[in-house]
Formats: C-alpha cells, structure tokens, sequence
C-alpha cells in the first residue's frame, strides 16, 4: 500500500498528468512561481514522468530575498504591491514566464498559516494563469482565482492550494482549446 505524500496528493497528481498531456500534445511549455504552496505545485508538475518536455522551471517566493534572486529584474514590482495578492499573483505568473520563455506562467501568492504579521488569514490564496497573447508578443493574464479554505491548518492549505493551481490551470487550458474548435 502506498501513503500520500500530503493530504489530497492523489487529486494534485492527476490533474498534473492531464495537464502533462495537454501540454506535451499542444507543445507548451510552463514555469511556476509559488509562495505558500511551497514547491508543491512544481512537484506535482515534475512527478508526471517526461516533464522535461514541458516543465522550465520553478521558484519558490517565499521571501523579499527570494524575489530578488529569482524574480527581480524580470518585471518591476509595482510599489505599494502585496505578497498575498491577485496583483502579486499575477505578477509572479508573468514574471516567471518570462524568465523562463515559457508559454505558460503560474503564479500564487497566499497565507498556509497560521496568519501572518500582515494580517493575511490563513487558508487565504491568489491563484494566476498568464499565457500568450493573441499577438504573440506578451504576456496576459488569462485568469485569477481568490480560494479561502476557512482552515487554520498550514498542510492542508498548502495541498489545496497547489491542487487549486493546477485545476485553474487545466481549467484555462480547456477553455482555450474549446474556443479554438468554435
């Protein structure tokens, strides 16, 4: 018999296959910017065997140091802009994207908990997709997601927060392909 890594990870590593396929098929690429997930999105990207053929790259945000080292330079913060955010989590999915060169972007900014000293409760996340634009020459940012898990329990939080990532990502990825067969 074999134990979960974390609460959920069956859900997480399926909707990760799904977008592996869809990816692969399409010959897209993606690269990941997390905060309160920490890393679990990535994993979860990665655990798919041949994730090299789709998978850039990936950071974990945790920290103002982290941003620096891996995302600064990319895009410039706007001032007054913060962590646990849908402007920071749309930054983050663009900002990765670019540093990557990778079609797709990820982006999520949130509190696993317990609450933070910025008064962010915990279970509270920002969820982005950016990809393409129709143009080519950009990124957009298709869609954001506020979840709100109302738990007060850091693993847990984190498990619904990479699974809510890859859904929305899947979910955009879905969207996209049934518009373009209308």
């Amino acid at each position: 018999m074999t134990e979960q890594i974390a609460p959920g990870w069956d859900e997480t590593y399926g909707l990760a296959q799904q977008i592996a396929s869809v990816l692969r098929k399409r010959e897209e690429t993606v690269a990941v910017a997390e905060g309160s997930a920490g890393g679990l999105i990535s994993a979860a990207l990665l655990a798919v065997p041949g994730a090299s053929a789709y998978y850039l790259g990936g950071t974990v945000v945790y920290t103002a140091q982290a941003h620096k080292a891996f995302i600064a330079g990319t895009t410039e913060i706007p001032d007054g802009m913060r962590g646990a955010s849908e402007p920071f989590a749309k930054y983050l999915a663009r900002a990765v994207a670019l540093r990557t060169e990778a079609t797709w972007g990820i982006g999520e900014a949130g509190a696993a908990g317990p609450p933070n000293r910025y008064g962010d409760p915990a279970g509270h996340v920002w969820l982005a997709i950016a990809g393409p634009h129709a143009r080519g020459d950009d990124y957009t940012t298709y869609v954001t997601r506020h979840v709100l898990t109302g738990l007060d329990d850091r693993v847990a939080n984190m498990a619904v927060f990479a699974a809510g990532a890859l859904r929305l990502f899947l979910e955009t990825l879905e969207t996209l392909e049934a518009a373009s067969k209308t």
